[in-house]
């Protein structure tokens, strides 16, 4: 059955992502808007995280996927049972608000950080903690250790907005006709066929092509990594599909996608310990197609 291809349509700027992250595209989206195909079938974003560019495509329908299974069963949890998160979110916020002082509300920061890594996985008090430690941890960072528990530290925020109500309710209005899952990136898009639109969002290739990525899951993702998902980009324009991604403006990234569309677009740096590699930087996005 041929299916007739429908255009995405821009929201008004009601939905935002519920969780801020490393990376997120929030910033980026006017600049990227234009890369988007005209037209397309379905939508798959295996490298989820905050999901600002899938609330700003706003398809019909959408395969979102992330690694990190904690986040994924967060998107669920919204997606199923948002009036239940949000009553959660206001005790927390109510226990935030309640402290007077940095050091009084870094005790419960951290306080609530142990519980994080205690509580059972997939349950909803595990997502609420989620969403409180995201807000209230250095600069929406997400970090594992190697036995993979969360250890950011505690953002100094003196009243962080831990609960969104009208935007968690306009998120799980989002993600009706959404599938979730927590899969590798190429099981992710394992069904994309001809008209699909795949957007990639990895970690980015260092720039000084040594660093490590932040450990955003207790898996590394560099030079083998990104080379398995040039060849996972390549299978899918050979498919049909409509492939954008972006990276780092890098001479390696730039190498693998060689036959391909670049784009340069410009990013702020927000995270960085030295204050000169902050500010506007280079990006990549690639794409299959002309725009």
């Amino acid at each position: 059955m041929i299916m007739t291809m429908t255009k995405p349509k821009i929201r008004n700027r009601t939905v935002k992502p519920f969780v801020k992250w490393v990376g997120g595209k929030t910033q980026l989206l006017p600049q990227l808007r234009k890369f988007y195909p005209q037209n397309f079938k379905r939508y798959f974003e295996p490298f989820l995280g905050g999901g600002a560019v899938f609330f700003d495509v706003n398809p019909k329908e959408a395969f979102l996927n992330d690694i990190n299974t904690t986040l994924i069963t967060a998107y669920k949890h919204i997606q199923k049972r948002p009036d239940e998160l949000i009553n959660l979110l206001e005790r927390l916020q109510g226990m935030y608000q309640a402290k007077s002082g940095e050091e009084k509300q870094g005790d419960l920061y951290y306080k609530m950080r142990i519980k994080y890594n205690e509580l059972r996985d997939g349950s909803l008090e595990k997502t609420a903690h989620l969403v409180f430690l995201n807000k209230t941890g250095f600069n929406g960072l997400y970090r594992e250790s190697a036995n993979g528990r969360y250890n950011v530290p505690f953002g100094k925020y003196k009243n962080p907005t831990i609960l969104n109500k009208e935007n968690i309710l306009a998120v799980a209005e989002a993600l009706q006709n959404v599938t979730l899952t927590a899969l590798s990136f190429e099981k992710a898009v394992a069904e994309a066929r001809r008209g699909d639109f795949v957007y990639f969002d990895p970690p980015y290739y260092p720039l000084n092509g040594t660093a490590k990525f932040t450990n955003y899951h207790e898996k590394n993702f560099l030079g083998d990594e990104q080379v398995k998902l040039r060849d996972v980009f390549v299978e899918l324009d050979k498919r049909g599909c409509h492939v954008m991604m972006s990276n780092s403006h890098t001479d390696f990234i730039d190498k693998l996608y060689n036959r391909f569309n670049k784009h340069a677009v410009l990013a702020n740096r927000a995270i960085n310990c030295k204050a000169e590699g902050r500010g506007k930087i280079k990006e990549y996005v690639i794409t299959n197609y002309k725009i």
